[in-house]
């Protein structure tokens, strides 16, 4: 049985949807599961039961400080270990994303998936093309970001959620193998020209001063998010790799239309 992690995130339920449409059974696992869930919630180690499970995606528990990240993950792997998994996937970070201030935790984790004894397959995520759109902010004029004109290999979430359920389909086959599942390169400037409005760039002290000030975010994100504006703004998210498109075996989701529509829904008057 595959196990997807996160099930009622986006990736994850993506995942599960994946799978189910290429009729190989998967569980959600989930701190508030659904129907036909099984309760997995990563603070509470008596919970993690993979009993049955033989391929387990264990898709990134990212949201909080590393050590609070790490310590979920480890807790889930020695669970898996403890219960007789036999595969562990795990949606990591684009290899070029060692300058963001959430890849640490990743690289930790993947460590640690390494050392666990299991079989392994760790699929380097690049950014969302979704996270990318929603990142642009509404002006009267149009568009503005920190981005500059720096570009992003940025990738539609679903094809990263095809790329984990072919996988989790065959674990063998992708044994000990690392995959860096990006897109094509965008810029900020290209949604605003998909979208008929203009972009303004700001500078990082501009950005940073309105993320601190923003009391929606907790203390670990605005760090994060700098960081994704100044890597994108000085070339280093727009590297490339086949892996995505070998593994999907079709041309990839168009990145560029996927962050427009993200952006023109999140604007002003869209809903």
């Amino acid at each position: 049985m595959i196990m997807v992690t996160g099930a009622n995130g986006q990736l994850a339920s993506l995942t599960l949807q994946e799978l189910a449409d290429r009729k190989v059974p998967a569980l959600g696992g989930s701190r508030a599961p659904a129907d036909g869930q099984r309760h997995l919630d990563f603070e509470d180690p008596t919970s993690l039961d993979l009993t049955g499970v033989s391929t387990l995606v264990l898709v990134s528990a990212g949201y909080a400080e590393d050590d609070q990240v790490i310590a979920r993950h480890r807790a889930l792997l020695d669970a898996a270990v403890r219960d007789g998994v036999r595969h562990v996937i795990y949606t990591s970070l684009t290899g070029t994303g060692d300058h963001l201030g959430f890849a640490l935790a990743h690289r930790a984790t993947e460590d640690l998936v390494k050392a666990s004894g299991l079989g392994w397959t760790i699929l380097r995520n690049g950014l969302y093309a979704e996270l990318f759109g929603a990142l642009l902010a509404w002006t009267l004029d149009g568009l503005e970001s920190a981005f500059g004109d720096g570009a992003l290999s940025a990738v539609a979430r679903a094809d990263l959620a095809a790329a984990a359920a072919i996988v989790a389909s065959h674990p063998t086959v992708h044994a000990d193998k690392t995959y860096d599942l990006v897109g094509d390169p965008i810029t900020a400037e290209d949604v605003a020209e998909r979208l008929e409005v203009t972009h303004r760039a700001i500078g990082l002290s501009e950005y940073r001063a309105r993320i601190l000030a923003d009391d929606a975010l907790l203390p670990f994100q605005p760090p994060m998010l700098a960081s994704i504006a100044s890597s994108v703004r000085h070339g280093f998210l727009s590297n490339s790799s086949p892996d995505l498109v070998g593994l999907l075996g079709r041309p990839l989701t168009d990145a560029l239309a996927v962050a427009a529509d993200t952006a023109a829904a999140m604007r002003p008057g869209a809903r």
